[in-house]
């Protein structure tokens, strides 16, 4: 896990140094002017504000649940947005936990945690300008139903790709794929077709292959899925 934490550790460390920026301020303050109804004296950037919206930050729940629909009305400024993201860290990961961080799918934890980032900071920029009650439980449940999506996606593409990494190297002359793939070569998908082969039929890890190609695993492995689930299956 210490891999998702870094994923984390770096957001937070963001935050340090955004959080007390003079935009960061004039972001707040359209909160204060827009809804006065939720009397943040006291409260003079956005620092201070996800703060507020700490367990301990003297709010109650429906306080709390007030000011970030405030914020969601207001995420049309990416400060904000910024924000709303930081004030939802806690349930994002517990999202994460309760899909067993892809568990069986996945073997780095921080692709999850990367992804859920993603799609949580996807949700919230389509989100925004809507007046939603319940903002964070209703960002968060449907971060959980894109990540549950994203997961099984994932793991029917792995099934397929799967079917043509057991093949014996004795067989290598008499395989339909290999007669397919050597059809790529010198061709415009001469590089995928390579690492394919070498994939397949060499047994060299997923984690060489990426640093010879100088790319990310993950990345690498949608390459390679999108390949064989377009041109190879």
């Amino acid at each position: 896990m210490g891999n998702n934490y870094d994923v984390l550790t770096a957001l937070r460390n963001e935050w340090l140094r955004i959080s007390h920026a003079p935009y960061s301020s004039l972001a707040c303050q359209k909160i204060i002017d827009g809804h006065p109804d939720l009397a943040l004296d006291g409260v003079h950037d956005l620092g201070d504000l996800v703060r507020v919206l700490e367990p301990r930050g003297g709010r109650s729940v429906e306080q709390r649940a007030d000011i970030v629909r405030a914020m969601l009305i207001e995420a049309t400024d990416l400060h904000i947005r910024r924000a709303l993201l930081q004030t939802l860290l806690p349930g994002i990961v517990s999202t994460c936990r309760q899909l067993r961080w892809g568990n069986g799918i996945f073997a780095d934890p921080s692709e999850v945690m990367g992804e859920s980032v993603s799609m949580a900071n996807e949700l919230l920029t389509q989100w925004a300008g809507q007046a939603r009650q319940y903002a964070a439980p209703d960002v968060l449940s449907a971060l959980r139903g894109r990540l549950r999506r994203w997961m099984l996606k994932e793991k029917k593409s792995q099934c397929q790709i799967l079917r043509f990494e057991p093949i014996d190297v004795v067989a290598r002359e008499a395989s339909p794929l290999l007669t397919r793939l050597e059809s790529f070569r010198g061709g415009p998908h001469d590089r995928i077709a390579t690492i394919t082969y070498r994939r397949v039929f060499e047994g060299q890890s997923l984690k060489d292959l990426a640093a010879l190609d100088r790319s990310s695993q993950r990345a690498l492995q949608q390459e390679l899925q999108h390949f064989a689930l377009t041109f190879l299956l």
